[in-house]
């Protein structure tokens, strides 16, 4: 059974942030918005949630998954970023970005892109989402909601509900969060790529 609870979008109520980082330790998967769109995420080390996850999306182990850290020291730990890397993540963060970067040893061999060794990195800037890793304490494995088929993510809690009931454990309802995704911009090589142009300018990468 899927729970919906409704979280207050600019003020998070602390006791909802507790349960709901309670839930994610012990194995929940959860539906939570994002300055983008909404997302589904779990804890890094859960294998039978990220299973899940892939399994809503149908998707392969080649698509890159997001890892959704709070703030830069996080993206330093579970990824390799050199000075030039850093400048443009401390400049665009926390923002409507995922950041392509070679994943470091911290880092699960199942999360990582099977060939290159890489993963989505991220940091929100939306206070729920930015609450919830706060208080969990560690990254959220995390990916976009939208299901095969549909043509934009899915935006709206009772939605949620209505097309994942039984595949979620907890949706976080914010209300209406958006359908323009994230800006996807790959870091590993000599200069910035663009992947996907989304919600996140592309000034500051001199991409435009």
């Amino acid at each position: 059974m899927t729970r919906l609870v409704a979280i207050h979008p600019d003020n998070p109520q602390p006791r909802l942030l507790v349960q709901a980082a309670e839930f994610v330790r012990e194995g929940a998967l959860v539906a939570l918005p994002t300055d983008s769109c909404y997302a589904l995420g779990c804890r890094l080390g859960d294998k039978e949630a990220l299973d899940r996850i892939r399994s809503i999306r149908q998707m392969d182990e080649r698509h890159h998954l997001t890892l959704m850290v709070r703030d830069l020291s996080q993206i330093a730990t579970y990824a390799r970023v050199d000075n030039t890397q850093y400048r443009l993540l401390k400049a665009a963060t926390p923002g409507s970005y995922v950041f392509i970067l070679e994943g470091s040893k911290e880092l699960p061999r199942r999360v990582l892109h099977p060939k290159r060794k890489t993963i989505g990195l991220r940091i929100p800037d939306h206070p729920v989402a930015l609450a919830l890793l706060e208080e969990l304490g560690e990254p959220l494995l995390t990916c976009t909601l939208q299901l095969p088929g549909d043509e934009a993510p899915l935006t709206e809690g009772w939605e949620i509900q209505d097309r994942l009931d039984g595949q979620v454990d907890w949706i976080l309802d914010a209300g209406y969060c958006g359908t323009e995704p994230t800006t996807v911009i790959d870091l590993t090589g000599s200069a910035p790529q663009l992947v996907r142009a989304g919600r996140g300018p592309l000034t500051p990468f001199a991409l435009e």
